[in-house]
């Protein structure tokens, strides 16, 4: 794995920050972004698809985001769910520098920057959003799924966006045996992606 990856915990390069425009609600907000983060010039074509089903949010939630990158999913659950605490995890502290300063660009007070292994165990998550890291390769990212899937509440809800290509039909039927006390369905394929919830039984 390159050291220079957006899922190093330190990527090599200078942090230089870029300011880009981006569009969450009809709205439009400037954001910033560096190098060796995940998508650092725009919202990612997954993630723009994932943030659709981003519907009504219950209040006070606790919603968690696996792989938060620079922020567009912690700062769109922050925005349409003000009384929400969303929890944004990453293993690259460049991403959560960015997300901690979007927040505050935004105004946003509601949002947590950890790393996995900062986040306590005690913690369990009315929803989970993701665009999950697929690169890492298979054995990290079923990792990534056993660690925080089991930490959802009854009834409540996992969403990820999978590129159809980089195996989501075959992540799916992982889940779909992984999870025996879950529910797992492919809710939309979009422009390549996959839609999939997990739904905690």
């Amino acid at each position: 794995m390159s050291t220079n990856h957006y899922f190093s915990e330190q990527p090599e390069g200078d942090f230089k920050t870029k300011e880009i425009t981006i569009e969450l609600f009809d709205t439009k907000y400037k954001v910033v972004t560096a190098g060796n983060v995940f998508s650092p010039d725009h919202i990612d074509q997954g993630t723009g698809i994932l943030l659709k089903h981003i519907q009504e949010i219950a209040p006070n939630s606790t919603l968690l985001d696996i792989g938060c990158g620079w922020g567009p999913i912690a700062l769109a659950l922050a925005i349409a769910s003000p009384s929400s605490t969303i929890y944004a995890v990453d293993v690259n502290q460049r991403s959560l520098e960015l997300t901690r300063t979007n927040a505050e660009k935004l105004g946003l007070k509601n949002i947590i920057t950890k790393t996995p292994a900062e986040l306590s165990g005690e913690i369990s998550f009315d929803g989970i959003w993701s665009n999950p890291p697929i690169r890492v390769g298979k054995a990290i990212l079923h990792e990534i799924m056993q660690t925080w899937l089991p930490r959802l509440k009854t009834q409540a809800e996992a969403i990820l966006v999978v590129q159809k290509n980089l195996g989501a039909d075959s992540l799916q039927k992982w889940l779909e045996a992984e999870f025996k006390d879950m529910s797992t369905e492919r809710i939309e394929t979009s422009k390549g992606f996959r839609i999939i919830s997990v739904v905690k039984n």
